[in-house]
């Protein structure tokens, strides 16, 4: 794994962390070591329901989503013979980690039967599915006499060139090379505040010649538009950022900036994958609200490679 661009002193801050332990995120930060990632793995089941948030087949039970209030079984309300579903409940969860994985496992679907998903089309993930080609069948209850199921976990070759699909089939219309991007987080998602956000966004804007734009007002067009050939995207971590991480090129470097009780490796696993850079900023407060100097903020880009 490659280490994270950061300035000396910036992983000491970090006091909390999601997706792993704090000792396993800042070794992921700090990098310099193999990381032997699996084979993606195709399983076919037979007489498989699906129920309340999950998939059942024989003793074997998989979660795709949270469970909804638990109602005796009834009769799925649909049948097929034969399905490939290539949901997540990350997924589901996140919208950034849909985007970065189950759109990609989404074509093992495609090439192994009958897409099928629980998800629904909400927000962005409807204009993606367009622009992807990307039409599953969709439902909460259904009997398959034969399912495809995938463990596409690991960010192995197979996976970068799914994602590397993706990202050129996005990026048709893409403005031409400049510095970067900085994504905002404003108030959306899980609570994460970053104080000084747009005072961050103007000074890269004034000094770096940063684009600045919020993609919970723009469509995909737009945002692969500004991202696609961007140097480096920037922004509080969080599945905003993802949008720009799926088109950004190959020899680009995201900046991710953390509150010092929330700090997560998994968008570097993602940029590792690629081949690209990850940057990191400690700020200072807590999970809900906090700040990140500005100057570290410059002083960390100037480390980034051009």
């Amino acid at each position: 794994m490659r280490p994270a661009i950061c300035l000396p002193g910036q992983l000491d801050r970090i006091r909390g962390s999601e997706f792993g332990t704090l000792d396993e995120v800042v070794r992921d930060f700090r990098g310099d070591f193999a990381s032997m990632q699996g084979a993606t793995m195709g399983y076919r089941l037979k007489d498989v329901l699906l129920a309340d948030g999950a998939l059942y087949a024989g003793g074997a039970m998989r979660h795709l989503r949270a469970h909804a209030i638990w109602k005796p079984a009834a009769t799925p309300a649909c049948e097929f013979d034969t399905a490939s579903i290539y949901e997540s409940w990350m997924g589901n969860r996140w919208f950034g980690l849909w985007l970065a994985n189950d759109c990609p496992t989404y074509r093992l679907a495609q090439e192994t039967g009958h897409p099928f998903t629980t998800g629904m089309p909400t927000g962005h993930k409807k204009d993606y599915e367009d622009r992807l080609g990307m039409a599953p069948e969709r439902g909460f209850s259904a009997w398959f006499r034969e399912l495809h199921v995938f463990d596409d976990a690991a960010n192995n070759r197979h996976k970068r060139q799914r994602a590397d699909a993706i990202r050129d089939r996005l990026a048709r219309d893409a403005m031409p090379p400049h510095p970067g991007v900085f994504l905002l987080r404003g108030s959306t998602g899980d609570p994460r505040v970053l104080r000084n956000e747009w005072a961050i966004a103007e000074r890269l804007g004034r000094a770096r010649g940063f684009q600045i734009l919020d993609p919970s007002h723009a469509s995909v067009d737009e945002i692969a538009h500004v991202c696609a050939n961007a140097g480096v995207v920037a922004g509080v971590e969080g599945s905003h950022l993802n949008h720009g991480f799926a088109v950004m090129p190959p020899n680009a470097c995201a900046l991710a900036i953390f509150p010092p009780t929330r700090a997560v490796s998994v968008m570097k696993m993602l940029t590792d994958r690629q081949e690209q850079d990850f940057a990191v900023v400690i700020g200072e407060g807590n999970d809900e609200i906090f700040a990140a100097d500005i100057d570290d903020i410059e002083r960390t880009l100037d480390l980034v490679k051009s």
